[in-house]
C-alpha cells in the first residue's frame, strides 16, 4: 500500500520533491555481518554464523524499505508565496569541518593502554594463583604466540620461571596495550557519549569474540588452559581502565583548520632582518 506522500507524487514531478527516503541502518547491518562472514573464514564457523544471520537480518530490513515502495519521510509544505531570501553576511571562506574537533592525545592512549595492562595482568596471575597454582603459567602462555617451544612444553614447565619466556611475554603484552590503547585514543571522540560503556564493555565483548574464534589459531597452548570467565573479566578490566584513563585527559583540537604553513612548522607572513 502506498504513503500518503508516494500517493502525492505524480509521473512528472521531479523525485524526492515531497519527501526523503526513511533513515535505516539496515545497510550498516549487512555490511558487519558481510565482515563477520569472510572473518569466520579464517577463524570459526561461529563467527561465520553470525555473520550470515547479521548479514540476512540487515538484508531483510533493507528490501523492506526500497521494495515494494520506497519508504518515504514526508517534508513539511511550506508556504505557497515563497518568502524573500534572508540576507546574511559574508561569511569568511573555510573549507568543511570534520568530525570530530577535539580528539585526544596519542600520549593518552600509549598510556591508558600500559595502565590497562597493569589491570589485566592483575586478573591474568589472579587466575593463575588460583585456579593453576602458578604465578608464571598465564605468562608462560602469553609466550606461547612466538614460541614454538611453549606448545612442546609440559604443565610442569609451564608453572616454572624462563627468563627468555618472560621476555617475549613482556615484549608482547607491552606492545600490544600500547597498540590497543592508541585505537582506543582514535575512536573514543568519535563513540556514544560514554566512553566507559564503549571502552570497558562494547569493544572488549566485540574482539573477545573474535579472539574466541582464532585463538586456536594464534595460540593452541593458550586455547588449552584458558578460562572464558576469566579472559572475558581481564578483557573487561583493560577496558575501563584504559578508557577511564584515556577519558581524563584534555582533548586537543585537530590540525584541520590549520593552514599548510602551519602544519608544517614553517613560519609564515614574518618579515625576514636584513
Amino acid at each position: 500500500m502506498q504513503s500518503q506522500v508516494e500517493k502525492q507524487l505524480s509521473q512528472h514531478e521531479v523525485p524526492y520533491l515531497r519527501g526523503v527516503p526513511e533513515p535505516t541502518g539496515a545497510p550498516m547491518i549487512s555490511a558487519f555481518g558481510l565482515t563477520l562472514l569472510f572473518m569466520g573464514l579464517i577463524t570459526s564457523r561461529a563467527v561465520m554464523a553470525v555473520g550470515i544471520i547479521c548479514m540476512v537480518v540487515g538484508l531483510i530490513g533493507w528490501i523492506k524499505v526500497v521494495f515494494p515502495n520506497e519508504a518515504l519521510e514526508e517534508l513539511p509544505n511550506g508556504s505557497e508565496i515563497p518568502e524573500p531570501a534572508p540576507q546574511f553576511p559574508e561569511r569568511p571562506n573555510v573549507g568543511r569541518i570534520s568530525l570530530p574537533e577535539h580528539i585526544h592525545p596519542y600520549r593518552a592512549g600509549i598510556w591508558g593502554g600500559l595502565i590497562g595492562g597493569i589491570s589485566m595482568a592483575a586478573v591474568a596471575v589472579a587466575w593463575g594463583l588460583i585456579k593453576e597454582k602458578s604465578f608464571w603459567m598465564p605468562i608462560n602462555l602469553l609466550a606461547g604466540v612466538f614460541l614454538p617451544s611453549v606448545e612442546a612444553a609440559n604443565v610442569d614447565a609451564l608453572k616454572v620461571f624462563h627468563m627468555d619466556w618472560f621476555l617475549i611475554a613482556l615484549l608482547i603484552h607491552v606492545v600490544g596495550c600500547m597498540i590497543v590503547g592508541l585505537i582506543y585514543a582514535i575512536t573514543l571522540p568519535i563513540a556514544p557519549r560514554r566512553p566507559i560503556l564503549f571502552g570497558g564493555i562494547v569493544a572488549p565483548i566485540l574482539w573477545t569474540g573474535v579472539l574466541y574464534g582464532s585463538i586456536g589459531i594464534i595460540n593452541p597452548k593458550l586455547e588449552a588452559f584458558v578460562s572464558w570467565p576469566w579472559f572475558v573479566a581481564s578483557q573487561f578490566a583493560f577496558g575501563v581502565t584504559c578508557g577511564f584513563v584515556i577519558s581524563r585527559w584534555t582533548k586537543i583540537p585537530t590540525m584541520q583548520k590549520w593552514s599548510m604553513q602551519e602544519r608544517f612548522g614553517f613560519e609564515a607572513n614574518k618579515e625576514v632582518k636584513k
